[in-house]
């Protein structure tokens, strides 16, 4: 990604566009990040523009003629009508954009590798037995090379023979002005938060993107035959916030600006050694708690702090109340004595999921991921899409479905006795 140019001058950092970073991880993924397959993907400025935008409109083409452009060594997008009629479109190269494409497929076209993500899922194997219903060339990202590098998201990506294929059964139309768009199987949905990605945001509504960019309101249900209402007032731009779905996996794109008011790993270590330096203590043991290292969280330790859904009470791990059942069952509190969920807690790591640098002060139900009050209370109100026609919120460094009446809970340590 980066030109022998800036490797030789470190000093001529190269442009941010943004960062894409997928729900449902802690920091990587299970297994570490590998190439193109990790948690986040930064863009850059390319050294040389590799963007693209529509030319020639080919009408009418049998499927011989439409194959004959199709193989030209240029981008195209086919949308085949009937077996007798496609419409092809021929793509030229923009020397004043990127493009960047996302999907499942490893083939070269593709930047930025993304697999289905499994609730809670702490290897890649426990995600290879799901028939993946990401697309192999899912969406295309196009930024704009000079400021303020404007990005825009389209869905569906150019394969390796650089071409993007609208089957009979996809939901495609000529346009008002004589274009051809189109909608991919299970659809590209978009939604931009209201206030940008700060402590006031409030979720937008989600929309579907087309092939061309333009914006939808949903379909009955994912890959319905019929097109949602176009909602002219809406783009395809992304802001800092904008959440991205691609029918089993959804990224958070965040802008290069919107990331430097971002908590760092820095600070969020910082606050992990802020906790264990007031020594919270368990009120049953005595014994002092503390959250392990940052590379250690996936690993229950012995010093972990454990928490009472219900109440909010923090312990360290023990044994009273449990009557043999088994942990995260219902058990009594020994503080309240209320009855619920008792789980480990563990600092939420991916710094780009925080709306706000404010101290670990509450934890997501029912996973136990603890981040900053701003920070649980924003993702408590998005609905992710979930399946092909629901909704619901979920923990973003986990992606576990939130429960209870508000999907988080505020954490009551007790300070050390003497």
């Amino acid at each position: 990604m980066f030109s022998p140019d800036q490797e030789n001058h470190p000093s001529k950092a190269p442009v941010k566009y943004g960062e894409l970073i997928v729900l449902g991880y802690n920091g990587s993924l299970p297994n570490g990040d590998r190439g193109r397959r990790k948690s986040r993907f930064a863009l850059f400025k390319r050294p040389k523009a590799n963007g693209v935008k529509p030319s020639t409109v080919h009408i009418a083409c049998t499927p011989q003629a439409a194959k004959a452009i199709s193989n030209k060594d240029q981008h195209s997008i086919s949308y085949t009508l009937s077996r007798a009629q496609t419409v092809v479109v021929e793509y030229t190269h923009d020397s004043n954009t990127d493009m960047f494409q996302i999907g499942r497929s490893t083939e070269s076209p593709i930047d930025f590798v993304v697999t289905d993500t499994v609730p809670g899922s702490q290897s890649n194997s426990d995600t290879q037995s799901v028939q993946s219903t990401i697309s192999r060339f899912a969406c295309r990202i196009i930024c704009e090379r000079s400021p303020p590098f404007t990005a825009r998201i389209y869905a569906a990506g150019f394969d390796s023979s650089k071409n993007i294929f609208l089957g009979e059964k996809a939901a495609k139309w000529k346009t008002s002005d004589g274009q051809m768009d189109g909608l991919t199987t299970n659809g590209v949905l978009v939604m931009h938060p209201r206030n940008g990605f700060t402590e006031d945001s409030k979720p937008g509504i989600w929309r579907e993107i087309s092939v061309c960019g333009n914006v939808f309101s949903l379909r009955e249900t994912r890959s319905a035959q019929q097109r949602g209402k176009m909602v002219e007032i809406e783009t395809n731009q992304l802001q800092d916030g904008s959440l991205i779905d691609l029918c089993g996996a959804t990224l958070l794109w965040r802008t290069a600006e919107g990331l430097s008011h971002t908590p760092t790993v820095k600070h969020l270590e910082a606050l992990r050694q802020e906790i264990n330096a007031a020594r919270p203590q368990c009120p049953v043991g005595f014994n002092t708690l503390a959250f392990p290292s940052m590379e250690r969280k996936d690993v229950v330790d012995e010093k972990q702090p454990w928490v009472y859904l219900n109440c909010g009470h923090v312990h360290g791990y023990h044994n009273w109340g449990n009557k043999e059942e088994r942990d995260g069952k219902d058990r009594g509190c020994p503080m309240c004595r209320s009855v619920g969920p008792y789980v480990p807690l563990w600092l939420g790591c991916e710094a780009g999921f925080y709306v706000d640098a404010g101290p670990p002060t509450h934890a997501f139900s029912p996973c136990g991921h603890v981040c900053s009050e701003k920070t649980t209370a924003y993702w408590s109100q998005i609905p992710l899409p979930h399946g092909t026609h629901t909704f619901h919120a979920a923990c973003p460094f986990c992606a576990h479905q939130l429960a209870g009446e508000q999907g988080y809970i505020r954490l009551i340590f007790q300070g050390p006795l003497d």
